[in-house]
């Protein structure tokens, strides 16, 4: 009976050892892959944005966001600006990592006292510069930019990040970290993961001062009323902004969005439709002037010469 036994664990781990060999050999690859990123992006922060350290690292600056632009990183490396337009959520991470360590390599007690640093994207986004209305399939988790105009923004709210616990029977305290379908790192944690016990079945006391939380904001960009197809109403898209760029614009002001652009599954959806948002990582403000077309004298000279045209038609 034993000998059998063994046979069938024998057999049942031999049918099992593939499957772990290959989720390890993933995970060693994807972490491969991600020092590459990473390492690419500090050989670009070098040679850009070595001027730009310092003021993250400033103590008046409340900032902590990084302007990376596509085209001096086209400049740097064409294959890497065209793997950041695609891929998005593999690199973001990768430069914000590369960024904290350089940041800790010029000021080490700064980068203790900030938490997280984070990287927002420029410059020529090419195909990728849609309004709502271009907002398509073929676009979804690419990074993107969007111009339109405010027309909602909601109230701005704490996201917890971090909670910490105290269990007053062991004088123990835990901490957990969370991660939702918006999160570039980290696999989305479930609505029950706050925990109220211990695995002992001890009571837990959530410590609220020493919790981490970010400022959650939404906003709706809907399309420019000039650039609407004759006869149509405008499109809109919900924009989801955190920590500095909360509050950073408010409705009637025209805006252009850079993030990217992803599906969110409903909760209890059977349809097969999604709900889609930009992820925002840098809204920039379009004065009102810069959208009104431009006319130089020479314009108002020949307007002049035009109207006393014989051949005119009024």
């Amino acid at each position: 009976g034993k000998a059998r036994f063994r046979a069938l664990l024998e057999i049942a781990f031999a049918s099992l050892r593939p499957a772990f060999v290959a989720r390890a050999t993933m995970s060693t690859i994807d972490q491969e892959m991600m020092n590459d990123h990473q390492r690419r992006a500090s050989e670009y922060l070098a040679t850009f944005h070595q001027d730009d350290i310092p003021r993250l690292c400033s103590d008046e600056s409340k900032n902590r966001r990084l302007l990376v632009n596509l085209n001096d990183l086209r400049e740097f490396d064409p294959t890497l600006a065209r793997d950041m337009l695609a891929r998005p959520s593999q690199y973001l991470p990768a430069f914000e990592k590369a960024l904290r360590e350089e940041v800790v390599h010029h000021d080490p007690k700064q980068s203790a006292e900030v938490d997280h640093f984070y990287v927002g994207v420029e410059g020529s986004f090419g195909a990728n510069k849609v309004s709502p209305r271009g907002l398509m399939c073929h676009l979804l988790n690419q990074l993107v930019c969007v111009e339109g105009i405010v027309t909602r923004c909601s109230s701005v709210h704490p996201k917890v990040v971090k909670s910490v616990h105290y269990c007053a029977e062991t004088g123990v305290m835990m901490e957990r970290e969370y991660h939702d379908l918006t999160s570039l790192t980290g696999l989305p944690t479930s609505s029950n993961a706050y925990p109220t016990r211990n695995q002992e079945g001890q009571l837990l006391r959530t410590e609220f001062g020493l919790c981490t939380y970010r400022d959650h904001q939404i906003v709706s960009v809907q399309e420019m009323p000039e650039r609407a197809p004759p006869g149509q109403l405008p499109r809109s898209v919900d924009v989801m902004i955190e920590n500095e760029l909360v509050d950073c614009c408010r409705p009637g002001d025209r805006v252009c969005v850079s993030g990217i652009f992803r599906a969110l599954p409903a909760k209890q959806s059977t349809t097969g439709m999604f709900r889609t948002l930009v992820l925002g990582n840098n809204v920039k403000l379009l004065s009102k002037e810069a959208s009104k077309p431009t006319i130089t004298g020479q314009d108002i000279s020949n307007i002049r010469k035009l109207s006393r045209h014989k051949e005119l038609i009024p």
